[in-house]
Order: C-alpha cells, then structure tokens, then sequence
C-alpha cells in the first residue's frame, strides 16, 4: 500500500505539505487556470501543464485509505438484515442466539426490571469501575461458577476480572496466551461458535481444529475428538463448550467428561471453558456448570470465559468474567494483575450497569431464586419447542428417516445437519432465515411455527442436493 503513494508523492513539490495546505495551493491553482486560459490556448506547453495541474489535484483528493477492501457480511447478524428486510408473513429468524417469548419477541427478565427498578431508586452513581471491575460481581460471578464452597474459591486459587460479556472475555484470555504461552497452540472444535476463530487470530493465537461433530449420525464424533486431543503437541490449549455446544447443542456426556479430562490431563494440556449457557441449557446452574467443576476438582489448572447475555438476557450490557484456576493463591494474584494489565489499553474498565444486575440479584436469596426460576422457564420453553418441533418431523415425514438427535441435543441451538445448498432453499423458498452450515436457533421458534418449519426441513432435506 505505501508504494501506491509514490507518484504522489512525486506528483508536485506540494507533496510534504499538510492536507490543508495541498487544498488550499489546488484551489490557488485552479483560480490561476481559469485567468491564463486564453494564454494556454496559443502555448504550446498548455496541455503538458494542464496535465501536471490535474496530476496534482488527484494527489490532493486520494483517499489515504485506498488500500482498504471492503469487510465481508457477518455470517451470523447478517442473517438478522436479510431478515428485516423480508415481507413474508411465515418468515422466521433461526439466526441469532437470542431469547424469544412464545409471541417471539424479545424478552427482559422480570428479575432484571425489579432490580433495575431497585437501582434507579437507590441512586447508583455512574463512576469508573476499576480495571479489573465491579468487586461483587467478579465474586458472585466465580462462586456461582465453582460453588461457593469448592476448594479453589476458599483457597483463593481463582483470578477473576470482569469482561466484556463471553466475546471481552475470550479476547483478554487469548491475549494472555499470546504474551505468557508464545507458540501454544489453541484447539478448538469441529465447528464452533463463529467468533471463536476471530478472536484467536486477532490476538495471533496458533489454532487448529479437534473433530467433534459426526455428520453420519448428527452426534458427537468423541472417538475422533479424543484422537486429536491426543496428538496435539503438549501443553496446548484445548477449548471446551462447558455445556450446550455452539452450534451443534451435542454435549459430551458425563462419562465423556471423565475421559476428556483423563486425556488432557496425561499431555499436561491446559483447559480453556466457554461458559455461556450456565443454567440457559438445562434450567440448572449446578449441573451447567459439571463440566467446568469436574476439571476442577482434579487440580488442574483452567480459563473459564463467561457470559450473562442468555442467562440472564443481558445481552446489550456486555457483561462476563475470565477466570483463571491457578495452583496456588500466589500464582492467582500474579495472573489477576496480568489480566488488568492486558484490559488497560484495551477498554480501561468495564461497564458497571450489567455488573450491578448480576451482583444485586446473586447476592440476594430471594431474587436469585427469583432467577433461578425464570432460568427455568426459558430453558423449558425450549425443551417444548424441541419436543414439538421432532414430533412434527417424525409425524410428517413418511422417509422413516430418524429425528430423534434433535432430542438428544441440548440448550437453544439445533444442527439440522442440513448442507449450505438445502439451508439457502430454506431461506429462498421457506424464509427461514439460518446460519449456512444447518444451525438453528430454537429460542427464536414458536410452538405455533414448528409444524412450518418441520414442513421447510423435510422438502429441503429430501428435494435439495
């Protein structure tokens, strides 16, 4: 891009002037062309001249920022702009990971209001938070992670800022990696959520994939997953969807667990959870966050990001933590200030609005309870839909063709095992507005639709190759 630049910095002596100046001598010149045009025309030397004089003013208007091509579409909230602009009165948004209600719209907990409510009448100031965030929140948040009563929170063992939301969080983790771990290598899994590989090249983190989903039987290729885990080179970074994998919503099951963890455990690898469905996937915080309390106990240290954007609908708040189980309380203090030190030129401090929520309503009996309740009331409207949406495959399509994997999968999010082709015809044909690679999201689906959209999978499915 800096030789683009050369012929104009070659065009006039007016090239190691300021902008403002090179506009103010175009202008000066222009004015001097229109006085000496009838000269011009009986010089032989006017259109040289005329030449050199546009030469110039090009120099004056090219952007500086030429070389810069245009970014492509987000593929997942690009989605929500194809939406949007689609008229169709069957249309549905299966795009977006966010919560609907049955009349899908969106939903704020009524948890949230009453402590929003609470806070607007207790007069909370708007003042910096410090680097490493709200205090109340950055303990409520690794409690409710670990249990308040595990051994690595009682032995202060766990270093805990606040991030912004599950992407902050991840992007400050993998910043960590990239200065203290040089060379480590990130696995992540085959697919995963969309910005996982975004954020790992950004921080020019090493990654390569570990085989998780099976096509042949839309489940979980474990065999394959522990294969690759297996070879990758020691002390890699493996990371894990702590529950309701994004996009596939296949979870290992306990067992698996045990073996993942013996496996990563034997190559001193080290474990990196992304927690954002605690809770959201099962209706249960505790038995959400298994996976994560498992690795735990067995002493091994872990990165854990989070996020309240599902769980608690806080999705425009940015609100998470990264925590990091260390060895020892001394490890954890020196790890939480590398933490801040690496949030600090990046955002500074975190917003404060979504951390009070969250410390307010964990740190109160009742309106956790409040939470835990409404937690359970979205994570069983999905389970309905699920239900509802297989009992209409299985009633509709004469194939014999088997949906129960729908069933088996877990938390807001469906593969379909549709391929790119037959997805397209859902959007074209159907409306059915979803990510390329088969992905659906349940939460965006209503009761009512599911008849609908069993019909738009099964044309797709069987006339689309």
């Amino acid at each position: 891009m800096a030789s683009s630049f050369l012929p104009l910095a070659y065009a006039s002596p007016s090239a190691s002037l300021s902008s403002l100046e090179n506009m103010k001598l175009a202008k000066l010149n222009l004015g001097s062309n229109c006085l000496n045009i009838d000269r011009e025309k009986n010089n032989p030397f006017a259109k040289a001249k005329s030449l050199s004089r546009i030469s110039m003013v090009a120099s004056v208007n090219a952007s500086r920022f030429e070389g810069i091509t245009m970014a492509p579409p987000d593929p997942i909230l690009g989605v929500s702009e194809a939406f949007k602009a689609d008229t169709h009165g069957n249309k549905l948004n299966l795009g977006v990971g966010a919560y609907r209600t049955e009349e899908l719209h969106p939903y704020v907990l009524d948890v949230v209001k009453k402590v929003e409510k609470l806070m607007l009448e207790r007069g909370d100031n708007k003042e910096y938070l410090p680097i490493e965030g709200l205090a109340a929140f950055n303990k409520a948040t690794a409690e409710l992670l670990f249990g308040a009563d595990n051994a690595v929170i009682k032995q202060q063992r766990v270093a805990t800022i606040q991030g912004l939301s599950g992407t902050g969080s991840l992007r400050i983790a993998a910043a960590l990696i990239e200065r203290y771990f040089p060379g480590a290598k990130v696995l992540i899994s085959s697919p995963t959520w969309g910005n996982h590989k975004n954020i790992f090249n950004d921080a020019r983190v090493p990654w390569s994939e570990y085989r998780y989903y099976d096509p042949k039987t839309v489940g979980l290729d474990f065999d394959g997953m522990i294969s690759d885990i297996k070879a990758a080179p020691e002390g890699s970074f493996v990371l894990l969807h702590g529950c309701a994998h994004n996009p596939t919503g296949i979870d290992p099951t306990p067992e698996q667990w045990e073996k993942i963890a013996d496996v990563i455990q034997e190559k001193s690898h080290i474990p990196f959870f992304d927690v954002a469905y605690q809770g959201f996937a099962s209706g249960s915080l505790d038995a959400d966050a298994a996976s994560v309390r498992l690795f735990a106990a067995r002493g091994l240290e872990l990165l854990v990001a989070q996020s309240y954007s599902k769980n608690l609908g806080l999705y425009a708040e940015r609100i998470g933590a990264i925590n990091v189980v260390c060895s020892s309380s001394d490890a954890a203090t020196r790890v939480k200030s590398q933490l801040k030190r690496l949030a600090r030129p990046m955002y500074s401090n975190p917003p404060v609005h979504g951390a009070r929520i969250v410390a307010n309503i964990v740190g109160d009996p009742a309106l956790f309870n409040e939470w835990k309740a409404e937690m359970e009331m979205m994570a069983g409207r999905i389970k309905n839909v699920r239900q509802k949406l297989y009992d209409s495959l299985s009633a509709k399509d004469k194939s014999g063709k088997d949906w129960s994997f729908i069933l088996k999968q877990i938390g807001m999010f469906s593969f379909t095992g549709l391929s790119k082709v037959q997805s397209d015809h859902m959007t074209d044909k159907w409306h059915v507005y979803m990510t390329k690679d088969g992905r659906i999201s349940l939460a965006g689906l209503s009761l009512a639709k599911c008849e609908y959209l069993a019909d738009a999978i099964i044309d797709s499915f069987h006339n689309v190759r």
